[in-house]
C-alpha cells in the first residue's frame, strides 16, 4: 500500500470513529484501592419496565454525603467475595417501595407525638388507609352508629351464618380509632401521601335496588372529597378471601342478581363501574389518580375453592386494560407455622421472583397488558417464637424490600404501623404498649431498624451485586447514586459471621468507605437489635434510642473494601467514589 493510500486510510476511520457511536472500555473489575486507570463509565438508564410504570414518576436523585464516623474493626482475611457490578443500571429506584399501612385503631396518630416522630423519621412514603379487612365495611363520611341505610344490619359469614358486620366510620373522632380528617393531618404531618382501599364489599352486601352503583357513588363521592391529596386508588381489600365481608352474601336481601359467592369475573365487572365512577369523579376536580384491582399472587392449591382458582383470569377476562396497576398480597411464610430463620429468609428472595413471575405469566394468558405490581401488604405469618417482633423480622424485610428494587415492583407497603400483641405474634411496627409485651407504648420494633437505616444510605439507581466466592449465606445488593458514589447491603442469613471483600466494575472507591451494621446478638429471635454496637437501653427490646445520629465505622480504602457480618444480620456500606 502506498503512503498516500495508507494517509487516506487512517482519515477514513479516524472520521468514522469521531462520526459513529462512542465505543464504551470494557468494565474493569477493581479491589477498589484507586490504582487502575481505566475509565469509568456513566451507564445509561434503561426504559421504565411496565411493572414500575407511573410509580416512578416521582423519582428524584439522592446526594450522598459523607457521614461522621468512628474508626471500625476491618478482617486482616476474608473468607466471601461480592462482585458489585456498576456498568449497567437495573432501575431507577422506585420510591414508592418503602410504604407502610396504617389502620383505625392505632388511635388517632396525630396526638401520638413519639410516633409521629418516628414515622416522619422512617419515612414510609406512602401510607395505606383504612388498610387490611375493614375496608370492606368501612363508611368514610359516616359517623359511628349511622352506615348507609342499605347497609344492613347483619351479613353473611362464609358459612352462611348472619352475623354483625362491625362497620367503622370516617367521622369517628374518639382516643381508639383514626379519623378520617387525622389520616389526612398524618400524612401531611409526616411528609407522606397516602393510598386508599375503598369499600368494595358494600357493593356485595348493599340492599338498594342497584348496590354496585351505590357503592361506586360512594367511592366516587371519596375522590371528590379527597380532591387530589390521593393519587392511588385500590378497589376492595382480598375480595376473593372467605374472611372478607362481601365474600358471601344473602341472595334473598341482594336485587340485582348477584351469585351468592363472590367470583373473579364478578368482581372485574364490578371494578369497572367504579373505575369509570372515580375517574369520572378526578376530572371534575382536574386531578389524576391511578385505580388497580387486585389479583392472586401465586397458583391456587389443588384443594382451593373455585373463587380463587378462577380469580385471575376471571378479573382480567372481564376488567380487561381497565386497572392502571394490579395488587397482590403476602405474608411469605406457611400460616400458623412456628418457622426457623432459615426458613423465612428464604421467602424473601423466592416469593417476589415468584409473585412477579405469577402474574406476568396470567397477563400473557389473558393477553392483557403487563401494568405496574403493587404489594399492599407484606410480612411473615410465622409464629409460636414471636417471630414477628424479632431481629428476623427486620432481616427478612431488608432482603424483601431490595428484592423488589431488583424485581421491579412498582409499589409495596408492609403490614402495619400498629397491630396487637397476641403473645408476641404482632405485625405492628410499633407497641401499642400492652403490658404483656413489656414495652413502652410506640417502641419501635427490630423491623423499623433495618428499614429506616436501609432508606438512609439508599442511592437512587439499583445496580447487581453477587456473591462470587464464598458462603451462600451471603446475599449482595447495592445501588449508586447520580454522583456516582455507591452502596452496598450484605445479608448474613447463617449461623456464623462471615468476613466479605468487595470487588468492583466500573468503579473505584476514594480514600474511605464507611458501614452499618445491625445485629440482634445471640439470641435466634431477638426482640433486640444494636446498630454499630448501641442498643436499647432496657436490653430487653427494641433498639437505639439515637438511631438519627449513631455514627459509621469508617475505613481507609486503600487496601480495598472489607467487612465483618455477624450471623443473622445485615450490614450496609457506603462508598466515595474517587
Amino acid at each position: 500500500m502506498s503512503k498516500k493510500k495508507y494517509t487516506v486510510l487512517l482519515l477514513v476511520m479516524a472520521m468514522a470513529s469521531a462520526c459513529g457511536r462512542a465505543s464504551t472500555p470494557a468494565p474493569v473489575t477493581t479491589p477498589g484501592n484507586g490504582g487502575d486507570t481505566t475509565k469509568i463509565t456513566t451507564p445509561a438508564d434503561p426504559a421504565t419496565a411496565a411493572t414500575i410504570g407511573f410509580f416512578l414518576n416521582n423519582w428524584h436523585p439522592r446526594t450522598f454525603t459523607a457521614p461522621d464516623y468512628k474508626t471500625g474493626t476491618v478482617p486482616a482475611t476474608t473468607t466471601t467475595e461480592v462482585l458489585v457490578d456498576a456498568s449497567t443500571i437495573v432501575s431507577k429506584l422506585t420510591p414508592t417501595l418503602f410504604g407502610n399501612n396504617a389502620n383505625p385503631y392505632m388511635t388517632q396518630m396525630v396526638t401520638q407525638s413519639t410516633l409521629m416522630g418516628h414515622i416522619t423519621n422512617l419515612h414510609p412514603g406512602i401510607i395505606r388507609f383504612p388498610g387490611g379487612n375493614i375496608s370492606s365495611v368501612y363508611f368514610w363520611n359516616a359517623a359511628p352508629g349511622n352506615p348507609p341505610a342499605d347497609a344492613p344490619a347483619k351479613i353473611q359469614d362464609a358459612n352462611g351464618n348472619a352475623t354483625d358486620p362491625g362497620y367503622w366510620y370516617g367521622n369517628n373522632d374518639v382516643g381508639y380509632t383514626l379519623s378520617l380528617t387525622n389520616y389526612y393531618n398524618m400524612l401531611q404531618q409526616t411528609g407522606n401521601e397516602g393510598i386508599i382501599t375503598i369499600n368494595y364489599g358494600y357493593a356485595r352486601y348493599g340492599t338498594s335496588a342497584d348496590p354496585v352503583a351505590a357503592a361506586a357513588h360512594l367511592a366516587a363521592d371519596w375522590v371528590r372529597f379527597d380532591n387530589g391529596r390521593t393519587r392511588y386508588w385500590e378497589i376492595g381489600n382480598e375480595s376473593n378471601g372467605t374472611w372478607q365481608a362481601g365474600y358471601r352474601i344473602d341472595p334473598a336481601a341482594n336485587k340485582d342478581g348477584q351469585p351468592e359467592i363472590i367470583t373473579g369475573e364478578l368482581y372485574g365487572k364490578h371494578f369497572k363501574v367504579f373505575a369509570d365512577s372515580m375517574r369520572k369523579a378526578a376530572a371534575e376536580t382536574g386531578k389524576q389518580i391511578y385505580i388497580g384491582a387486585q389479583m392472586l399472587e401465586t397458583a391456587p392449591a389443588s384443594w382451593a375453592n373455585n373463587t380463587d382458582k378462577n380469580w385471575n383470569s376471571g378479573l382480567l377476562q372481564q376488567s380487561a386494560n381497565s386497572p392502571d396497576y394490579y395488587i397482590i398480597h403476602s405474608y411469605f411464610t406457611p400460616y400458623n407455622t412456628n418457622s426457623t430463620p432459615a426458613e423465612i429468609l428464604a421467602t424473601g428472595t423466592s416469593n417476589p421472583k415468584g409473585m412477579a413471575d405469577y402474574v406476568a405469566q396470567c397477563w400473557q394468558t389473558a393477553g392483557t397488558t403487563p401494568k405496574p405490581i403493587a404489594l399492599t401488604e407484606w410480612n411473615i405469618f410465622a409464629t409460636g417464637s414471636k417471630q414477628m417482633v424479632s431481629q428476623v423480622a427486620g432481616v427478612h424485610a431488608a432482603i424483601v424490600l431490595e428484592e423488589l428494587m431488583k424485581r421491579g415492583y412498582g409499589m409495596a407497603s408492609r403490614w402495619d404501623l400498629a397491630n396487637g400483641w397476641n403473645n408476641g405474634d404482632d405485625h405492628g411496627l410499633f407497641s401499642q404498649g400492652e403490658a404483656a409485651s413489656g414495652e413502652t407504648k410506640w417502641t419501635p420494633r427490630p423491623a423499623f431498624y433495618y428499614m429506616y437505616m436501609l432508606q438512609k444510605t439508599q442511592g437512587d439507581r439499583v445496580i447487581n451485586a453477587s456473591v462470587t466466592k464464598g458462603s451462600a449465606d451471603i446475599l449482595a445488593y447495592a445501588s449508586t447514586f447520580t454522583g456516582g458514589q455507591l452502596q452496598a447491603v450484605l445479608v448474613n442469613k447463617g449461623s456464623t459471621s462471615e468476613s466479605v471483600a468487595l470487588t468492583f466494575k466500573n468503579f473505584k472507591t476514594g480514600s474511605r468507605y464507611y458501614w452499618y451494621t445491625l445485629d440482634g446478638g445471640s439470641t435466634t429471635f431477638s426482640r433486640t437489635v444494636s446498630i454499630n454496637g448501641e442498643g436499647p437501653a432496657s436490653g430487653t427490646f427494641g433498639g437505639p434510642a439515637s438511631y438519627t445520629t449513631i455514627k459509621a465505622y469508617g475505613a481507609d480504602a486503600g487496601q480495598g473494601i472489607k467487612v465483618t457480618v455477624p450471623p443473622l444480620s445485615v450490614t450496609i456500606l457506603q462508598m466515595e467514589k474517587q
